[in-house]
């Protein structure tokens, strides 16, 4: 596309929501983003957001990194998202120094000859962009460290470093009790115990649940544990579509990508931010389904710009582009950007059901969790985008 050539792709996304422009929030939105006012709700702001959200129309040249810092990205062209400021860099290189530690030191989660993967993965950069009301580095580092834990055992288990989908189901089952202990017969727990000690993703789960627990509720806790098995069941339908060779329908797909997701991130949000958004209040179906557009929506982020990473990779990987080009029979370019649509249509639907839940239950925690998880889909969205150690954009624009 040559300069100032005007675009098709705003065209060709086909916005069904039926609520305010997206470029636009609406009134109960915006207190959402920008936070509660009034007498006593100074301390529940995460940072008002000057900036509206904006639908990148074509690609822009990336701006070139400060040395030592991360590379400004190239968003993707179309996709609906928030900018956001770049995380506090003295965080930043606090956390990084601190799960390198733990990482190598503590749980060895890794060989030496992956350390560039772990450096280049930025996972400080990471949660500090994801959590920026998290009142001290130790709450960070509580996210930081099970991020890690499910990477090693994604990445163990399932994918690039030794995974398979040949008895994954037993090995996510042995690593799950990690995080929900075996309570068994006083002969027999000696052998379990000394299993969580046997690989890297049983020693990390082990490790990173142990310091979350330090900050956690009980109902965090086990909040955190019904979404980790939300995970290991989505992993397991991935698995067995790799097994027989199988291309799911897309909505097939998407509902394997709404329990293989980042739910578990956004759902600490508040044991990251110090406080605790009560049980009942979690669970209001409204809530769920907040949290669930969510998870939804960030992880099609990551088929997005994890797309040409995948295509390099041995095997064919499953990500929404790819299944939509087989199974609605159009050409790669029309699959991505179908992709780009069906995210859009996501962010739109979590925004509009966030705005309605904080209109119908004016809370302050719920409002602050509400703002802790939107917080998290822009951080994300931060991340994939300067993350070019991991991340390009193919080339159909």
């Amino acid at each position: 596309m040559s300069p100032g050539q005007p675009t098709h792709l705003t065209k060709e996304l086909r916005m069904a929501d039926p609520g305010p422009s997206p470029l636009q929030p609406s009134a109960a939105l915006q207190r959402i983003l920008c936070g509660p006012s009034g007498l006593g709700t100074a301390g529940l702001h995460l940072g008002r957001r000057a900036e509206p959200p904006v639908i990148a129309e074509s690609p822009e040249p990336a701006v070139p990194a400060e040395p030592g810092g991360p590379a400004e990205g190239t968003p993707i062209p179309g996709l609906y998202h928030h900018p956001v400021a770049p995380p506090d860099p003295v965080r930043v290189e606090e956390v990084s120094r601190r799960i390198k530690v733990w990482a190598v030191d503590e749980v060895q989660a890794y060989p030496p000859e992956w350390e560039d993967q772990f450096d280049g993965f930025s996972v400080g950069r990471y949660m500090v962009a994801c959590h920026p009301d998290a009142p001290t580095v130790d709450h960070l580092m509580a996210a930081t460290r099970l991020m890690v834990a499910e990477n090693a055992v994604d990445d163990c288990y399932c994918e690039d470093h030794g995974g398979s989908p040949v008895g994954l189901g037993s090995r996510l089952l042995l690593a799950h009790t990690a995080l929900d202990p075996l309570h068994t017969t006083q002969e027999y727990e000696p052998e379990w115990a000394r299993s969580l000690q046997s690989d890297a993703p049983r020693r990390a789960y082990r490790s990173a649940m142990e310091y979350f627990n330090q900050l956690a509720t009980p109902s965090q806790t086990d909040r955190y544990r019904h979404d980790m098995a939300r995970l290991h069941l989505g992993y397991l339908a991935e698995a067995a579509w790799s097994e027989t060779d199988h291309v799911p329908e897309v909505w097939e797909y998407l509902a394997m990508r709404q329990f293989n997701n980042f739910r578990p991130c956004p759902t600490i949000t508040d044991t990251v931010g110090g406080y605790e958004l009560p049980a009942d209040l979690h669970a209001q179906p409204a809530m769920q389904r907040v949290i669930a557009l969510a998870g939804n929506a960030t992880t099609i982020v990551n088929d997005l710009y994890s797309y040409t990473k995948e295509l390099k990779s041995p095997g064919k990987h499953l990500n929404l582009p790819v299944v939509i080009a087989e199974r609605e029979a159009v050409s790669d370019r029309d699959a991505y950007l179908k992709a780009v649509e069906v995210h859009n249509d996501l962010m739109h639907g979590f925004e509009n059901e966030a705005a309605a839940l904080a209109a119908d239950c004016p809370v302050p925690s719920v409002l602050r969790f509400l703002r802790g998880v939107a917080a998290w889909v822009d951080g994300n969205h931060y991340w994939h985008r300067t993350n070019t150690y991991r991340y390009s954009l193919p080339d159909f624009w």
